[in-house]
């Protein structure tokens, strides 16, 4: 134990020294935090700064002209059919002022078609724009022709928009609101980090336990301990730098999150309607900030991170083990794809039935996923926000460290033969015969 104990810590300092680990360990909640405001940022620069596009409106109706309003990007110009003539010299005669030209046709109310001329494929959000606002007008004035007396007020009064809330009872009756959006995201969030995190730790582990082969540091090394030692060791340390950098993530994005709850709550509370929550998903148009930070603290954090930081050790263990005893077999990195590329392919399907689980997260796929060891880890942590029953999460950790502790033990064999092992291919067949 006292040499093991050696070997976990000279891999812990050796890496949580490292200036990268350190810059890492602090750019990455800034990062996040970019990646998130990245689109709403795009959106802003995409539009700041752009030149107004004039845009003929040609109707032949001489009713609907005027009806398409003018935005910060285009500038539609309504104009009589009998003063324009053929609308593709109207386009040429304006020397490139236009950048299109609409026709509004005579039987537009009978058709409700009406196209858009130009030289350039036609941008998405002006077709839109055009699109919205024509049918809203000739629906008011289909209505209208059918000479009901407030049959326009009488649709809008009877639409009806249904707020729908999710609220959990406990054992005593007691009611909880929930939100099941917040659930979802919370999820995939895990899943994904899972997902990153023990690919990422995983390549550290058999790129070092490569390293330390080729420079022949090995020999040294197991003269002194034994390579199950020196496996586990690595392993072991590995974890804990994991866990060390996941721990000040968590204290940063927990004393932001506060700030910001804080903050919104006062925000909200002083002035709700001064809240603006433009960019917010549709689910969340309708929803102030103080509802939003209530969705968001709706999920039970405290039990979704215990359960993580259990599957986070066990899908750890279970990958890493099989990644340091495939390092050892190899002599330099490029040759280790053959043997990493079916770990990676049973993650990227364990991420892809995890992101399917999100309809159903009770179905039989979600249930199976979740127990089998090699894609539990991923697709547990989008069922667990949804309440999974205990038998299936206690039967899902007992089967994940059994597999976990089983495949330590295959790594080890082929760790302790192959770490000393130069100068021969290697293959799956030669793998089995040291398991053997």
């Amino acid at each position: 134990m006292e040499k093991l104990k050696l070997i976990i810590a000279r891999e812990y300092m050796s890496m949580i020294g490292r200036k990268s680990f350190i810059v890492m360990t602090i750019l990455m909640p800034v990062l996040m935090i970019l990646i998130i405001s990245i689109p709403f940022l795009v959106g802003y620069l995409n539009d700041a700064g752009s030149d107004v596009e004039k845009v003929a409106v040609i109707d032949e109706t001489g009713r609907y002209g005027s009806a398409i309003s003018n935005t910060d990007l285009f500038e539609f110009i309504p104009m009589r059919a009998d003063s324009v003539g053929n609308p593709h010299e109207f386009y040429q005669k304006s020397g490139g002022d236009l950048a299109a030209v609409v026709v509004i046709p005579r039987d537009v109310d009978s058709t409700a078609q009406v196209t858009i001329y130009s030289e350039n494929t036609i941008n998405v959000v002006m077709k839109s724009h055009i699109n919205n606002a024509l049918s809203d007008t000739i629906t008011r004035a289909k209505l209208a022709s059918y000479g009901v007396p407030r049959l326009q007020q009488m649709i809008q009064e009877s639409t009806v928009q249904v707020d729908v809330k999710s609220v959990k009872w406990d054992e005593a009756g007691g009611e909880t609101e929930t939100s099941t959006e917040t659930a979802m995201v919370v999820g995939l969030v895990l899943a994904l980090l899972t997902y990153m995190f023990v690919l990422m730790y995983g390549a550290m582990i058999m790129n070092g336990v490569i390293e330390e082969k080729t420079n022949r540091i090995v020999e040294v090394i197991v003269s002194s301990c034994k390579p199950f030692q020196l496996m586990m060791g690595k392993i072991i340390g590995v974890a804990l730098v994991g866990l060390t950098q996941l721990a000040i993530w968590a204290i940063i994005m927990g004393g932001i999150s506060m700030i910001a709850g804080t903050v919104l709550g006062v925000s909200a509370l002083s002035d709700p309607t001064a809240v603006s929550t433009a960019g917010m998903p549709a689910e969340a148009v309708n929803m102030d900030m103080a509802e939003m930070w209530k969705a968001l603290m709706s999920v039970n954090y405290g039990y979704i991170l215990s359960c993580f930081v259990l599957y986070f050790i066990g899908g750890y263990l279970l990958y890493a083990a099989l990644f340091a005893g495939f390092g050892s077999a190899v002599d330099q990195a490029s040759d280790a794809s053959q043997f990493t590329t079916p770990i990676i392919l049973i993650m990227v399907v364990a991420l892809y039935a995890g992101m399917a689980c999100i309809e159903n997260p009770n179905g039989p796929m979600a249930v199976w996923c979740s127990i089998i060891p090699f894609t539990s880890p991923i697709v547990m942590m989008i069922r667990l926000p949804y309440d999974v029953p205990f038998w299936q999460l206690s039967l899902s950790i007992v089967l994940l460290f059994s597999t976990a502790a089983g495949m330590v033990w295959i790594a080890a064999r082929i760790y302790r033969t192959g770490i000393l092992l130069y100068g021969k291919k290697t293959n799956f067949k030669e793998i089995m015969r040291w398991i053997k």
